[in-house]
């Protein structure tokens, strides 16, 4: 089932600013909102979906990502079609948005756990960044890629809560379980109130009685984990694949960070890339061009033959459709690109020489500059303006 688009989700335009695609959200996850729509799971799906939109859209990155490529830039690498955000990631990341029209941050029992009262900090691990190198026959099919990462990964002796076993949190004395420290500081202006996170337990209102001795209380360590990436069709040098919640672990059961995926294009041994189509030199002797003939060539799915016209000149570019590469958002598929070289010998014989010197003089064999084709980059710009 193919993912509805992001703007169409929200109900915007795809120039909307930051402030009406966060008013965007804001109204349709009040209106779906589990609290409000108890046990539908159609709202619940909704609710999810305006999320991930927003997600997306209010990252600038990620925003660009989409327009360019759709949803294959922003979580086609995962496999899943795109984020995959469970209730607690969506009210961990974007609680404030409903301010206190649902009690807060959460604010509802069957999704908050109680764990994520007022407005408490929530640790997100850091995003990764990784390369991957592939071939043009890989860029054709799309490919599904297999990586070791180096990474912070959840705590195994404590399941990441950052607690040595048995141990338990306490209510943070400092900010008494809000996360945030208020100060009042008198000024020729009068009083004036500031906020600023609880330098005792982080921002998170609690602190641990006893610490994990693997992670030393922070619920994440160094570790491996092989991550399995598909890449889909069509994906060009330098565009960036996103993977949800494959980055660092975040502290003490925290969001974990995304994996960002970079494509490097490996050269190939025949083709150059030019957008969806691909370019290739092909060489006929002279006889050849002059007489006319057949040429096999290669492409992405192994040989073909093409035609040779009698009279061709060098630089006629000759194209086989569809033999080139897809586009990413499946809008078709581009040309193969063939440009005729017509190969001089350096080393004659003796007979060689004097069949071409009878021949030098013949009309036939005079240049005719009024008739020729048009040169090699005329003929490129017209394909690719087509």
């Amino acid at each position: 089932m193919s993912k509805r688009d992001y703007y169409e989700i929200l109900g915007v335009s795809k120039d909307a600013n930051e402030s009406e695609i966060k008013k965007a959200y804001r109204q349709m996850a009040l209106k779906y909102h589990p609290d409000k729509n108890p046990g539908d799971k159609e709202a619940e799906e909704k609710f999810k979906e305006a999320a991930e939109a927003y997600e997306v859209l209010r990252d600038g990155d990620k925003r660009a990502r989409y327009d360019r490529y759709g949803h294959a830039g922003v979580g086609g690498a995962a496999g899943t079609g795109g984020y995959s955000m469970s209730m607690d990631d969506i009210f961990s990341q974007f609680g404030d948005i409903f301010g206190d029209a649902f009690g807060g941050f959460g604010g509802f029992g069957g999704f908050s756990g109680g764990r994520r009262q007022g407005r408490r900090r929530v640790n997100r691990g850091s995003n990764l960044r990784v390369k991957v190198k592939l071939t043009y026959e890989e860029i054709a099919n799309g490919v599904e890629k297999k990586i070791k990462v180096n990474k912070y990964i959840t705590c195994s002796e404590c399941s990441g809560s950052g607690a040595k076993g048995g141990s338990s949190y306490h209510t943070c004395s400092t900010c008494h379980g809000t996360g945030q420290v208020t100060r009042v500081t008198n000024t020729f202006l009068g009083q004036m109130q500031t906020s600023s996170t609880c330098p005792t337990c982080g921002g998170e209102g609690q602190t641990i009685v006893n610490k994990c001795p693997a992670c030393t209380g922070d619920g994440v360590v160094r570790g491996e984990e092989v991550i399995s990436i598909k890449i889909p069709a069509g994906v060009e040098e330098g565009m960036q694949l996103s993977m949800s919640g494959k980055g660092n672990a975040g502290a003490r059961g925290g969001v974990p960070g995304d994996l960002i995926i970079l494509v490097e294009e490996i050269e190939h041994e025949h083709f150059e890339r030019q957008g969806m189509n691909l370019l290739l030199n092909a060489y006929v002797n002279f006889a050849d061009a002059a007489l006319g003939s057949s040429l096999d060539i290669p492409t992405l799915e192994g040989k073909a033959r093409i035609k040779v016209t009698p009279g061709t000149q060098a630089g006629k570019i000759l194209r086989l459709k569809g033999k080139g590469l897809p586009s990413v958002n499946s809008y078709g598929r581009g040309d193969l690109l063939i440009n005729i070289n017509v190969w001089t010998p350096k080393n004659l014989s003796r007979e060689e020489r004097e069949i071409l010197e009878k021949l030098r003089d013949s009309e036939n064999f005079k240049p005719n500059p009024a008739g020729r084709e048009k040169n090699f980059f005329s003929k490129m710009k017209e394909y690719f303006t087509q």
